[in-house]
């Protein structure tokens, strides 16, 4: 199971705005991934509680940030509800999308996990439901996946199966590449793996792959 820290950074200036304290992994039904957010000065700062179907699916989504909760799951689409800090009124949202995406490294895992592309695979569109920061704001958006390696690396364990994909924003064209090595996040704009007790998990289809 890992477990390990991820920094996270403004993609623009690089400053780091959150720590990710994370664990996950594989079972029987599919995947989960737990974290807590702290600020750079170690205040409580959010949490991400997500668990996916064998199939890639949200099953189960669980928010919080800045006293906003969005707990929302793979149904007619994508359907969720978003509380405010007071906890008086709460709106409902759906939208015919594929999955939730935001800023925690899981939902790049999620999406790798839904679309299980392989190096010879066109580019994949997928609409997802953006969770945005600071208070969870959804909106929907479109996006184009491409595998474009799969690499083993050599480590002192196992050799370490690292995927390479570019991820498009269909709306603005900015293209960006992510390198995700089994349930965990090696790279992407935004995002620096600082700490990892234990190797990432190792999908079955990625052994048959």
């Amino acid at each position: 199971m890992p477990r390990g820290r991820y920094s996270l950074l403004d993609p623009h200036d690089h400053t780091p705005f959150a720590e990710e304290h994370f664990h996950c992994a594989p079972g029987p039904s599919g995947w989960r991934y737990v974290s807590q957010l702290t600020t750079p000065s170690g205040d409580h700062r959010g949490s991400v509680d997500l668990t996916l179907d064998a199939l890639g699916r949200p099953i189960r989504v669980e928010l919080h940030a800045a006293g906003w909760q969005v707990r929302g799951a793979a149904l007619d689409g994508i359907t969720w509800v978003r509380t405010d800090p007071t906890g008086t009124h709460a709106t409902e949202g759906n939208v015919r999308a594929h999955a939730f995406t935001g800023t925690s490294p899981a939902f790049l895992i999620a999406t790798a996990r839904l679309l299980r592309l392989t190096p010879l695979s066109a580019a994949t569109r997928v609409r997802l439901v953006a969770l945005t920061d600071p208070v969870l704001a959804p909106r929907t958006v479109d996006q184009s996946w491409t595998l474009l390696k799969r690499e083993a690396h050599a480590t002192d364990n196992a050799p370490l199966t690292v995927d390479e994909y570019q991820v498009t924003a269909l709306d603005t064209g900015d293209r960006h590449t992510v390198h995700i090595a089994g349930d965990v996040v090696l790279a992407a704009p935004g995002i620096e793996l600082e700490a990892l007790e234990s190797p990432p998990s190792v999908f079955d289809e990625q052994d048959d792959a």
